[in-house]
C-alpha cells in the first residue's frame, strides 16, 4: 500500500508550496488547490486520502467545503490548517466531520506525524507494506527486505525505492524522479537520478529476478 493521496487547500502560494514539497519529501502523492471550490473538484474526483484544508480561503471556508463534502458523501478525512483557535471554530471543525486541527504558525515535522497518525486510523488494515515480487517495504519501520535478507539503504535510496514501488509498473521519467525523490531543495544535475539508480539496484537486484528495469529514452520502472 501506498503512503497515502493527499490533498493540501492553502490560498497563500508560498505554504502550499512549502507543505507540497516537504509532504512529497516525506513520500506521500500530493495535489494541491488554493481555494474551496478547487478543493471541492479534487476531493470529488482526486479519490484523496486525506485532505489539509485551510480554513480561510478566497471563496468559501474550510467549514464550508466540508458541509458540502460530507453532504454529498465525500467521507475523506480532514486535517483543517488554521489560525483560528478558539474553542467555538474547534467544536464547530470537528462536529461538522473534520479529524484535528494544525493551529499556524506549525512545523513541518507536526504536520507530517499527524497526517500519518490519521491515515494510520483511517485507512483500511493500516498497512504500510509495499511488496513487488520477493522485495518488500515497510513504510514505517524504513526495513526493506529482498526474501529473506534485509537490504540496507541509505535515506534517499530508501526514498528512491519507495516512490518506484508506489509505482510499481509505471515508467517514470528522472524529471518525475527528481521532483519526487529529491524536491525542490535540489538544484544539481538530473544525472544524479541515474547515479543512485545504479546505486539501488547493486543493493537490491543482486539476485535474479531483477526488479528495477530501463526503458531506453522514457526512465525506468520496478516490476516482478
Amino acid at each position: 500500500m501506498e503512503r497515502g493521496r493527499l490533498l493540501v487547500v492553502e490560498d497563500e502560494p508560498s505554504i502550499r508550496e512549502l507543505l507540497c514539497a516537504s509532504l512529497r519529501f516525506a513520500g506521500f502523492t500530493v495535489a494541491s488547490a488554493a481555494t474551496g471550490g478547487e478543493a471541492l473538484d479534487a476531493a470529488r474526483t482526486g479519490a484523496p486520502d486525506l485532505v489539509l484544508l485551510d480554513v480561510m480561503l478566497p471563496d468559501r471556508d474550510g467549514f464550508e467545503v466540508v458541509r458540502r463534502l460530507r453532504s454529498s458523501g465525500v467521507r475523506v478525512p480532514v486535517l483543517y490548517l488554521t489560525a483560528r483557535d478558539g474553542a467555538d471554530d474547534r467544536v464547530t471543525g470537528l462536529t461538522i466531520g473534520g479529524d484535528g486541527y494544525i493551529t499556524k504558525p506549525f512545523s513541518l515535522e507536526e504536520v507530517i506525524a499527524r497526517v500519518t497518525a490519521v491515515l494510520r486510523r483511517t485507512r483500511p488494515g493500516g498497512s504500510e507494506q509495499l511488496t513487488c515480487g520477493e522485495l518488500s517495504l515497510d513504510v514505517e519501520s524504513h526495513v526493506v527486505r529482498r526474501g529473506a535478507r534485509v537490504v540496507e539503504l541509505s535515506p534517499t535510496e530508501f526514498r528512491l525505492l519507495h516512490y518506484l514501488m508506489r509505482n510499481s509498473g509505471r515508467v517514470l521519467s528522472k524529471a518525475q524522479i527528481l521532483d519526487q525523490v529529491w524536491a525542490h531543495d535540489f538544484d544539481g544535475d538530473i544525472g544524479v537520478v541515474e547515479s543512485y539508480i545504479s546505486y539501488l539496484r547493486r543493493k537490491v537486484d543482486g539476485t535474479e529476478p531483477r526488479l528495477i528495469h530501463t526503458v531506453r529514452g522514457l526512465g525506468y520502472m520496478i516490476r516482478p
